[in-house]
């Protein structure tokens, strides 16, 4: 299957006959995130055969409840990490192009109310661009008062001194996310959500699969893979403690959870296209404000947590922090009032086998491959914009341990994604609502579908409903609100309202209930009222 080619059903029966199916695979990957299914990709691109299995929905941790930053990241050039800069630099290009209609570049403008913060930042900038080298999307800036107030109209002008604009992407985590698992099932792979691995097999002391329930009716498969690769995020642990006990062991954690807290306002408080960036907060952290999918996204915290839930809360005073500090740097101080909806991510920080992980700024933000005795391959930790070089480190993990038969890599460097335009044509800018040009060349067999002129909301149809249903694994009212379409992150109540319509398309094209109370009591979460 090409990208211009009709999209594959993800009819569940199908799938589930498939998994039930005698079959040794060569690589089981448990998680669904962004690391998994990168791995996924990667490892049947290469020719092998893959199996995914996914506890919930794909990117419904994590993967989903990101910036929407594709960046090389500016902080860790600060602290001089500058080879995590420099391969998140190069990765950041080699998304946008397989990706365009998901990912794009956006420019970013830091205003300076300190007489040398722009040549202070503004050379740090320079230095990014020069470690990005060609893979660079755009020459940084140094602005003047007058020209800082034009790209930013709504900043304080207050003591402005001028700026700095430099060049970063931003991106649909959730529906990357997506795009990632139907390549991979185009090529073959063998994708399931809502079917949680329970269990590991293990024969003479190494991992031989997993045991699997499929969430809907209980059956249990029992899946043999000649390697397994625990990609679960910040859940990581968890298999690896069954791995542990398996074999006698005791398994130190590795994982430190942190939140991140984002929340999301109209337009109207930075109506422009370009991003607002504060490098140093009053607690020192850095403050974002990103225009995206027609509103714009306030964020983040960098908090410590020491569980592990599903749909974590915002602390009050995370919510207050960030309102309070955009506030600083805005004309008008957001309020709660304002607050569109609110969502939280956990990221999964890797810790130092000696430290207890409370101080998340000093935890590592970069990705970590291990195997342990039995041949359990985890990977955790990285961000999403080196979701391809943390696969192809999976994989080389795969082949060092004698589980899986090297084969050659950088498969995926240009290879487009489901419904990627030819030529790495751009669309419509990401800080535009969604709409039919969301689904880049697939959005004439969205457009083809019954109800494509029927608008529940605007950007979302009874086609784009029904197209969710039959070709984007969706099983729920939360699938579609939360990830197919971004409703629920964006606006709340909106998608609260359309719910029950929602709810009915999705019925009528699986016969079973599409989940509308849970999301009554889900969408609660996202609404600042609620807090």
């Amino acid at each position: 299957m090409t990208t211009s080619s009709l999209p594959l059903d993800t009819d569940r029966a199908a799938l589930l006959a498939r998994l039930a199916e005698p079959c040794v695979y060569d690589l089981a990957v448990i998680g669904g995130g962004a690391t998994g299914l990168g791995v996924a990709l990667d490892a049947v691109a290469r020719g092998f055969k893959v199996l995914l299995l996914e506890s919930h929905d794909f990117a419904k941790g994590t993967s989903s409840r990101a910036t929407k930053l594709v960046h090389g990241g500016v902080r860790y050039l600060a602290q001089g990490n500058i080879a995590l800069v420099r391969e998140a630099l190069h990765e950041r290009t080699t998304l946008l192009r397989n990706a365009p209609h998901l990912a794009q570049p956006l420019a970013f403008v830091m205003p300076s109310y300190r007489l040398l913060d722009t040549p202070f930042y503004g050379a740090g900038l320079k230095m990014y661009d020069a470690l990005a080298g060609k893979a660079g999307l755009g020459a940084t800036e140094f602005l003047s008062r007058d020209r800082t107030v034009s790209l930013l109209p709504t900043a304080r002008t207050q003591g402005l001194k001028g700026g700095v604009k430099y060049w970063d992407g931003q991106f649909d985590d959730a529906r990357l996310a997506l795009a990632l698992a139907r390549t991979a099932a185009a090529k073959g792979a063998l994708l399931v959500n809502y079917c949680p691995a329970k269990e590991l097999l293990h024969e003479d002391g190494k991992v031989t699969g997993v045991v699997c329930e499929d969430a809907e009716t209980g059956t249990v498969y029992r899946v043999r893979a000649k390697c397994v690769v625990n990609a679960t995020g910040p859940w990581v642990d968890l298999f690896r403690q069954l791995d542990g006990k398996a074999l006698g062991r005791e398994v130190k954690p590795m994982v430190a959870p942190s939140q991140g807290v984002h929340v999301v306002v109209d337009r109207e408080f930075l109506p422009t296209d370009h991003a607002l960036l504060i490098p140093k907060t009053a607690d020192g952290r850095v403050l974002f404000a990103v225009p995206w999918l027609g509103k714009v996204i306030l964020g983040t915290t960098d908090t410590p947590r020491n569980d592990l839930a599903r749909e974590p809360l915002p602390f009050p005073e995370e919510v207050e922090f960030i309102l309070s500090e955009a506030g600083k740097y805005l004309v008008r101080q957001p309020t709660r009032a304002d607050v569109r909806s609110m969502w939280v991510g956990l990221r999964p920080l890797v810790k130092p086998q000696d430290d207890d992980g409370d101080h998340t700024k000093k935890i590592s933000r970069e990705h970590t491959v291990m195997s342990s005795r039995s041949g359990l391959v985890t990977v955790t930790g990285g961000k999403w914009t080196t979701y391809r070089a943390m696969a192809e480190d999976v994989l080389r993990e795969c082949f060092a341990t004698g589980q899986l038969p090297e084969r050659a890599g950088g498969v995926t460097v240009n290879l487009p994604l489901i419904g990627a335009p030819a030529g790495g044509e751009l669309l419509k800018g990401m800080n535009a609502p969604q709409g039919l040009h969301s689904y880049g060349t697939e959005a004439a067999a969205v457009a083809a579908l019954p109800g494509a002129d029927v608008w529940l909301v605007d950007g979302l149809s009874e086609a784009m409903v029904r197209f969710a249903v039959r070709h984007e694994y969706a099983r729920s009212v939360e699938d579609v609100l939360a990830r197919r379409s971004r409703l629920l992150f964006l606006d709340a109540q909106r998608a609260v309202a359309i719910a029950p319509r929602v709810a009915a398309l999705i019925e009528e094209e699986l016969g079973r209930d599409a989940g509308l109370t849970a999301f009554h009591s889900l969408a609660r979460q996202y609404l600042p009222q609620a807090q």
